[in-house]
């Protein structure tokens, strides 16, 4: 089965998204679509449509949704009414509320729905997940994450919480298995837009991990670091160059009565792991094939969409209020 696939919005991240489903096997990209034009010049020698609806009458089995955040809601529910499966650019929507209505229409319709939080593909933290799964860290403490970098002028509609902050909490909850419990946060807004451009977040997993994230772009400087640290040392994942790195705890186990009840941390060995460096966005698409496919696949589904959005939501909340946010059961 070759599935018939078309791309949403043609700026930044949907060049990139015809790029690779022109790459990806079993996948053939069909048409493009954006009102606003083509201004990569994407399309090639594909029909370029001004609509969604025309995009659909033209023929399509799914669709890659790299509009603006704003629209997310207004494609999606589109395409599910057509019955096309849907990878949709994060965040999943602007609100709860229309993220609620997105998840409705495609589960409703037994459609796949899938939203790009890519770092779950990016070599380093999959190499790190497998690990942690192996139990090379022993007992997870804390996850802590940089992302910083840098004003991008191509996002307007969102603050730096819900475009960049959301990969960490995406892949915080997926390498720890756990949803959040509580979320505290500190916001600033340097750049003179209505939407924060800096932002603290100290959380805690229901699963006990303790959590921050520093995200800002306001560092003349790109930086995309995971660090977690555990009871055999900390393994370090360099995002931006595809690293990862082990702190081993140097400190051995004693049978010394008088110390066995303390845990003690020294340096250890470090070690750099070498790591087949695919691209991301290509095995982000294969996901999104092979889960329309039938088969299990990393793709991140659009409840777990929702839920990072939810915890976004608590953060800026959080800001606002000045306290501590519980969250309720993921789903609520």
């Amino acid at each position: 089965m070759t599935i018939r696939m078309g791309v949403i919005g043609l700026g930044m991240m949907g060049r990139h998204h015809a790029r690779v489903a022109r790459e990806v096997e079993g996948v053939e990209l069909v048409a493009v679509a954006d009102a606003m034009g083509d201004p990569h010049g994407v399309a090639g020698s594909l029909p370029r449509f001004e609509s969604v609806a025309q995009l659909i009458e033209h023929g399509i089995d799914a669709a890659v949704v790299a509009v603006p955040t704003q629209f997310h809601e207004a494609v999606g529910l589109e395409l599910a009414e057509a019955g096309v499966h849907a990878l949709i650019e994060k965040p999943i929507a602007e609100s709860i509320e229309a993220g609620r209505r997105l998840v409705d229409a495609f589960d409703s319709r037994g459609l796949i729905g899938a939203v790009g939080h890519i770092e779950r593909f990016n070599p380093a933290l999959v190499e790190l997940r497998k690990r942690l799964e192996n139990g090379e860290l022993g007992q997870v403490h804390q996850i802590h994450t940089r992302r910083q970098g840098p004003f991008p002028g191509r996002i307007a509609d969102v603050g730096v919480i819900k475009d960049l902050g959301s990969h960490d909490i995406d892949l915080t909850s997926w390498l720890a298995k756990s949803a959040y419990a509580d979320v505290a946060a500190q916001t600033a807004f340097k750049s003179g837009r209505d939407h924060e451009d800096m932002v603290t977040i100290s959380a805690k997993l229901e699963n006990g991990i303790i959590t921050n994230h520093l995200v800002n772009w306001l560092t003349p400087f790109k930086e995309r670091m995971t660090l977690v640290t555990g009871e055999r040392g900390a393994f370090v994942a360099d995002t931006l160059n595809v690293d990862l790195t082990f702190f081993e705890n140097g400190t051995f186990d004693t049978e010394w009565e008088a110390l066995h009840n303390f845990r003690g941390v020294s340096e250890g060995t470090m070690t750099r792991f070498a790591i087949e460096k695919r691209e991301p966005l290509k095995a982000e698409h294969e996901a999104f094939r092979d889960r329309i496919l039938g088969e299990p696949t990393e793709a991140v589904t659009l409840q777990q969409g929702l839920d990072v959005l939810r915890v976004c939501e608590a953060s800026i909340e959080s800001a606002k209020i000045g306290r501590t946010v519980h969250l309720g059961e993921p789903g609520e």
